[in-house]
């Protein structure tokens, strides 16, 4: 069994479903859930409704909009089995919103990528893939894609597999 899975894939491909149903075969309970979305509106209120009702009650649920990286040392020191981190597209996004500049936003990759590696539960971080589309014509969406891009690159060299969703069902990249 992996150590670190990556899945990413484009929206409502299966991404979340296909990485918690990895977690729930993989460990016995307690499961950590790393939340990187925030409840700022009420469609994200209602997205965050939807992921939670998929999820069964012996999740624990970390919010983590900003520090990944530490939930996941957190994690690690509690002892866990497995976690979830769902997702790295509005944990990029929430970095961004912050002001962040690139070369912090890479940094912030590059710790979690750390931190991946030295934790040792199973960990499954979903992200989203943003850059099979055409190119968006303003600049923060430019910014955006590629930042994403890059983060999904160091994550996935940092997994022991990783997964391309499409309709539902896993392609194996490594």
């Amino acid at each position: 069994m992996a150590r670190v899975t990556f899945i990413t894939g484009g929206a409502r491909s299966g991404k979340s479903a296909y990485a918690l149903a990895l977690a729930g075969e993989s460990c016995a309970p307690p499961r950590y859930f790393v939340a990187t979305a925030e409840a700022l509106d009420d469609e994200m209120r209602n997205r965050i409704a939807h992921h939670r009702a998929q999820r069964s009650n012996d999740y624990v649920t970390i919010e983590a909009p900003r520090a990944v990286a530490q939930a996941i040392a957190e994690i690690d020191r509690r002892g866990a089995g497995v976690a979830v981190i769902d997702c790295l597209t509005l944990w990029i996004s929430n970095l961004l919103g912050d002001g962040l500049d690139d070369s912090a936003i890479i940094r912030a990759a590059g710790e979690l990528g750390a931190a991946l590696d030295a934790a040792k539960p199973r960990i499954i971080v979903v992200s989203g893939e943003v850059g099979a589309g055409i190119v968006p014509e303003n600049p923060l969406a430019r910014r955006f894609r590629d930042l994403l891009g890059w983060t999904n690159q160091i994550i996935a060299r940092a997994a022991d597999e990783a997964f391309l969703m499409a309709a539902g069902y896993p392609i194996r990249l490594k």
